[in-house]
């Protein structure tokens, strides 16, 4: 059998417009306060899946919610979905601690993240 081509989904970035406001209502969501909390990052870990808060869309400019498909090999499987029609949106870059991330298109314009943790 071979290794997975993903995880599943692990990570969802929500952009905000006033950080502060939506950490409040995530925080009342969650029950919890977040386990990073910057001023360009507020993340919350939830029952196995980290939820963050982006102000004004974070670097790529996000107009709704991201689902991060967590992958063993990003470049691969970012070959692999352009390959089959997908547009990068956002190449793989690292965003610390030895995490990449990328954003691709589908056919039909939706985005999808993927990320790997090294």
């Amino acid at each position: 059998m071979s290794d997975p081509a993903t995880y599943g989904i692990k990570t969802v970035l929500h952009p905000v417009a006033d950080l502060a406001k939506a950490k409040a209502v995530y925080a009342a969501l969650f029950g919890m306060n977040p386990q990073t909390d910057a001023p360009y990052y507020v993340g919350f870990d939830v029952a196995g899946l980290h939820v963050g808060l982006v102000p004004d869309g974070g670097p790529q400019g996000m107009a709704s919610p991201v689902a991060y498909w967590d992958v063993p090999d990003i470049a691969a499987a970012l070959a692999a979905v352009t390959a089959a029609g997908a547009r990068v949106a956002e190449p793989v870059r690292d965003v610390g601690r030895g995490r990449l991330v990328a954003t691709f298109t589908d056919v039909d314009g939706n985005v999808l993240g993927l990320i790997q943790d090294q």
